[in-house]
């Protein structure tokens, strides 16, 4: 199994101060401003490419998407990734296909929760 890359998101009632502060104040190149560009109603937020398939993605708080931050990472097979978690006795979640790729969450110490998904086959 390999780790391919990560993505770091966070939801908040102000991810437009953190678009601003990401795109203006760090000068980092914003790829995407809503999630569906033509649907007023759709999340706001930005997606800032990190290199290599990585990114920071950010989005205002809702009904659907309740504040936090979350680690995703993708790898070249989550089935294996789920399959060593549970053999260790873990309890990742899952999967559920979203966007093309088949992703597993779960709840690391701390309560940070992550994502490990691959492009779906």
């Amino acid at each position: 199994m390999q780790v391919l890359s990560i993505r770091f998101c966070a939801i908040s009632p102000e991810a437009d101060n953190l678009v601003e502060f990401l795109g203006l104040g760090l000068g980092m190149p914003c790829v995407e401003k809503n999630l569906v560009e033509s649907d007023p109603d759709s999340p706001k937020g930005g997606i800032f490419a990190a290199g290599d398939g990585s990114w920071i993605e950010v989005w205002k708080d809702g009904p659907q998407m309740p504040p936090g931050i979350m680690l995703q990472v993708v790898v070249d097979d989550a089935d294996e990734m789920f399959e060593t978690a549970k053999a260790y006795g873990l309890s990742p979640r899952g999967p559920m296909v979203s966007h093309g790729e088949k992703v597993y969450s779960i709840v690391a110490p701390g309560g940070l929760v992550m994502t490990f998904q691959s492009k779906q086959r």
